[in-house]
């Protein structure tokens, strides 16, 4: 490599007016042409109709055809099965976490079946989460005992 030429420089026989000449040619460009050469005027017909499902203009390609979708929504129960979601917090934050979390779940799920109109997934999700609740105050309430006994006998 020649020590002479770095990186950082152009080479030796660069010639600014060169670049500026690709720039800015003297001579504008050609006319626009409606018509070039070789293409026909328009565009020929086709032989099949284009619509908006079709799929492509060659013979014995099949048109497939799309359905819309349907979209189902279910409407909120009438009378809706309760969901528990305040004892489910109080028994997450007061008694038994875990068990807290678990009720706080399934009481969420019982009201989002409430809102979509799914009247046994809610009555599931309502038992649940009554029945963990439960057993979380029962769990809170031995734990409680068993510490006060702890303190006062030690």
């Amino acid at each position: 490599m020649d020590p002479s030429q770095s990186f950082n420089q152009p080479p030796g026989a660069w010639n600014s007016s060169e670049k500026s000449a690709m720039l800015y040619p003297s001579a504008p460009p050609p006319p626009y042409q409606a018509n070039p050469a070789g293409y026909p005027p328009s565009f020929p017909s086709q032989p099949f109709p284009q619509g908006p499902y079709a799929q492509g203009p060659y013979p014995g390609q099949p048109v497939v055809a799309v359905q819309p979708a349907v979209f189902v929504t279910g409407t909120p129960l009438a009378s809706q099965v309760p969901d528990y979601l305040g004892y489910s917090i109080f028994t997450m934050l007061c008694c038994c976490f875990p068990l807290g979390i678990a009720a706080l779940i399934f009481s969420c799920s019982a009201r989002n079946a409430n809102y979509s109109g799914q009247r046994e997934l809610a009555e599931s999700n309502s038992k649940t989460a009554l029945n963990l609740n439960h057993a979380a105050i029962g769990i809170g309430l031995i734990v409680i005992v068993l510490l006060i006994i702890v303190n006062i006998v030690l």
